[in-house]
């Protein structure tokens, strides 16, 4: 008995600096609206861009804050997209790199209800990628299968390999005990729900697979509920009266640093009809809920790992090569996540609220690790990834950090109640499109001659038709051909021995039977010659062959390396396109702001000018009402100077009457002194009085006298009678004057000794003090301004305030020289004219005559 060889998972070489990596491939697809009437938030404007409009509600609630906004994917399918469609392009690559030794991950993300189950799963007649990834692979490696129980599973995430008795062994156990619970059997009639799944007309298959190896799927079916991992095919007895929750299983990790989940049940299967019943097994142990979003919401993230095992025939083609060196294992993982929810909306309580926040906490996880990673590949930092924070991301750690293909598909429910969630998702989506994996490289299982099995059946099948054609035997057990064999030697002779004494019989049957032996060794001679010869012919024909076979190898592995440089630039055109789209997005969005721009300065270009306009019409109109008022200033000049003139020659009348009058008292005083002094003076002549001068003289004169003349005579100045100010004394005052007030350049200033100035009157300055004055500024009729002094007293109130009754007002008057009088002249033409003089501000009291002074209370 040979020893059984062993074959583990390969471990992830490390990898070079330079080695290539392609980004996780991320495609999207929409789901169909339930309801015609529904408002669409998403719209697919080609096979790898869609867009996203924000509902009306949400603009009316944001001020229109959300845009719209475009998201750019390796695919995108819409809502007519059949399963086969998205099959042929997602998950169809994906089998074939499992059959040729190489990893791949493919999972489903998006909001609750938007179709991810759908999508991995389907329904009956509308299959999903699970049941169509199986049936590919059954299809593809369906007669090169080794027999149940060639290869076992070990409990460290490895394959062993076990010779034919062995498996032979544990077949006749498996169907010998009854009790022991079997693994689904493909004789066994299938779920019904399963058997329509998949249309005949569908079915396809790899055209590449090595018919030089023989094959073994083993599948397992995991969930991870609240972040515990859980095994749904394993068979724990059911206790009715203490029936025992459950065990949850560990994640850990084997001597080639692959994570697995420990203890957990790996099922092999021989069919897509038995891998679909083990699958439907398990399905109906997943955790699923009803919410108000979604009737059968996944409440957990479920994993469906494809196990594919592989070694090579020996040089014979007959039997599978005893080397563990030469077995490989391969596996994909079909990852069903469940939907991220809010729970304001699906109003979950107790457990189900307990569900969403795993559920969400697991895929904020899943977020982190992705732009951690992203964050060290574009930046070169070495920022330590949270794998173990969540079940979900430690579980598939190696997709990231090894090597093997990772693909995501994005559902979205296009409805806009979904939307804030979506535009959550298509961040998510865009920014793990950034994330690279390193790139699976092929894997050299042996070095023996490719085409081992086909020229073993070949060989079989020209020996049987040779020995067909010379009527030989092809099987030894046919009765006709050992009787024409045996017919063909001489016929025995009688052997009955008649007499003791009889020596003739037993020389003949001696005779017979040595003629025979002679014929017998010369057929057996001839057969070996006809067999060296035809062994010599198949060495000569293998030796062909194989050199045939270098030689297609060779053109084969040219035709590889061609491929591979076709898929790189392949890649890197898709690459270019892509960047070329988005530049051109780019260019299109800078050339509307630039035409915004042009049209803001075409408009702002016409309103300067419009202002230009009117401010030239505005200095043409300054300048016109300049012209104007310099000739209204002129004219009023002239009158005015007419005017002082008159006046003057009008005072001037008034005093040499005065003079004369005086004069006339003088002489009659002398006159009367004289007469009483002297008898003999004799009489004095009659005065003559100074007369008036005329208008035309006063008009002459005007025009040669100064504007201010000099006075005819000196009269001492009249200084009238004034009243002391009211607030003048020895009481201590509030002076209030407001922040608004102007100062005014006048001699005459109000000045109030021991005052406290206050902007704002307050309670602690009124009671220190028994006086209150307000100025106040207001415009007077004139056009000057006008002050004036509010005066009060300050008295205690009953609540211990303070209060002022305001007893007296002073009107401070300031009067421009220039301003015409308003003083009317009354009487006749050749009286006396009375007129104000040019004077510095005048301060009238309402209570008493104007006075001109300096206040000092």
């Amino acid at each position: 008995m040979q020893r059984a060889g062993k074959g583990k998972t390969p471990r992830r070489p490390k990898k070079p600096s330079n080695i290539e990596k392609d980004p996780v491939g991320v495609y999207c697809r929409i789901r169909p609206l339930s309801g015609e009437d529904e408002e669409c938030c998403v719209e697919m404007i080609s096979s790898s861009t869609i867009q996203l409009h924000a509902p009306d509600g949400l603009k009316a609630n944001r001020n229109g804050e959300y845009k719209e906004m475009q998201y750019s994917f390796k695919k995108v399918f819409g809502i007519k997209t059949t399963q086969t469609e998205l099959f042929e392009d997602v998950a169809k690559p994906l089998i074939e790199d499992l059959i040729h030794c190489k990893n791949g991950l493919l999972f489903t993300y998006g909001v609750t209800g938007s179709g991810k189950t759908y999508t991995m799963t389907g329904s009956p007649g509308e299959g999903g990628l699970l049941p169509r990834s199986l049936d590919m692979l059954f299809n593809s490696i369906g007669p090169f299968q080794a027999k149940r129980y060639v290869f076992k599973p070990d409990d460290k995430n490895g394959i062993e390999i076990q010779n034919q008795v062995d498996a032979l062994l544990e077949r006749q156990k498996r169907d010998s005990q009854a009790s022991v619970p079997k693994t689904p059997s493909s004789r066994q009639k299938a779920d019904p729900e399963f058997a329509d799944m998949i249309n005949p007309d569908e079915a396809c298959k790899s055209e590449s697979v090595d018919e030089d190896c023989c094959y073994s799927v083993f599948v397992s079916y995991i969930e991870i509920y609240n972040n515990y991992v859980y095994d749904l095919l394993e068979d724990a007895p059911f206790d009715p009266i203490r029936p025992k929750p459950p065990q949850s299983k560990i994640l850990r990790e084997d001597q080639n640093h692959n994570m697995y989940v420990a203890g957990c049940t790996e099922l092999e299967v021989k069919s897509k009809e038995e891998a679909f019943e083990v699958f439907w097994k398990g399905q109906k142990k997943r955790r699923i809920a009803n919410t108000q979003l979604n009737r059968e919401s996944s409440r957990s993230h479920s994993v469906f790992t494809v196990k594919l095992a592989q070694a090579p025939l020996d040089a014979d083609g007959d039997y599978i090569l005893q080397d563990k060196s030469q077995v490989n294992v391969s596996q994909l993982c079909l990852v069903d996540l469940a939907g991220s929810e809010r729970t304001n909306r699906t109003r979950a309580e107790g457990s189900r609220l307990r569900e969403a926040g795993n559920i969400n906490q697991s895929l904020m996880t899943l977020r982190t690790c992705m732009e951690v990673l992203r964050e060290n590949q574009m930046f070169g930092t070495n920022r330590m990834v949270p794998y173990r924070d969540s079940k979900v991301t430690h579980l598939f750690k190696n997709y990231f950090d090894g090597e093997g293909k990772v693909r995501m598909i994005v559902c979205v429910n296009p409805k806009a109640e979904d939307y804030e969630e979506t535009l959550l998702v298509m961040r998510f989506a865009e920014m793990t499109q950034e994330v690279e994996v390193a790139r699976p490289v092929d894997r050299p299982i042996y070095g023996l001659v490719p085409g081992r099995r086909q020229r073993n059946q070949a060989f079989k099948d020209e020996l049987s038709r040779r020995l067909e054609e010379r009527g030989g035997p092809v099987n030894g057990e046919d009765p006709v051909l050992l009787n024409q064999l045996i017919e063909s030697l001489p016929p025995l002779p009688p052997c009955e021995l008649s007499d003791p004494s009889d020596d003739q019989t037993l020389p003949r049957m001696i005779e017979v039977l040595e003629r025979r032996h002679r014929i017998r060794q010369m057929i057996t001679e001839q057969f070996n010659q006809t067999a060296n010869a035809m062994k010599s012919m198949l060495q000569q024909f293998d030796s062909q062959i194989h050199s045939k076979e270098t030689v297609l190898f060779d053109q084969r592995s040219k035709l590889g390396e061609k491929d591979k440089v076709i898929i790189n630039q392949k890649t890197e055109i898709e690459r270019l396109e892509k960047k070329s789209k988005t530049l051109e997005y780019k260019i299109d969005i800078l050339q509307k702001t630039t035409e915004m721009y042009e049209q803001d300065k075409r408009s702002l270009q016409q309103e300067l000018e419009s202002r230009e306009q009117r401010l030239q019409k505005e200095l043409a109109e300054r300048r016109r009402m300049e012209q104007r008022m310099q000739g209204m200033v002129t004219d009023t000049k002239m009158k005015w100077e007419k005017e002082c003139e008159r006046r003057v020659n009008a005072k001037q009348l008034e005093m040499q009457n005065k003079l004369w009058v005086k004069d006339e008292k003088l002489k009659q005083l002398k006159a009367i002194v004289t007469e009483n002094g002297g008898p003999g003076s004799g009489p004095t002549e009659p005065p003559v009085k100074p007369d008036r001068p005329s208008r035309e003289r006063d008009r002459h004169v005007a025009q040669k006298r100064s504007a201010s003349p000099t006075p005819l005579s000196t009269v001492p100045p009249v200084r009238p009678m004034h009243r002391r100010s009211r607030s003048a004394g020895g009481e201590k005052w509030v002076d209030h004057k407001p922040p608004t007030n102007l100062d005014l350049d006048t001699v005459l200033q109000p000045i109030l000794p021991n005052a406290i100035k206050v902007s704002t009157p307050n309670e602690k300055a009124l009671s220190k003090c028994h006086k209150y004055v307000l100025r106040h500024q207001e415009l007077a009729s004139d056009g000057e301004i006008e002050t004036k002094l509010i005066k009060g007293n300050v008295f205690k109130t009953r609540g211990g305030g303070q209060a002022v009754q305001f007893t007296d007002i002073e009107t401070l008057k300031q009067e421009c020289p220039t301003a015409p009088s308003r003083k009317r002249r009354s009487g006749s033409g050749e009286g006396p004219t009375d007129f104000n003089e040019n004077r510095a501000p005048v301060a009238n009291a309402s209570s008493a005559q104007g006075y001109q002074k300096r206040r000092r209370p």
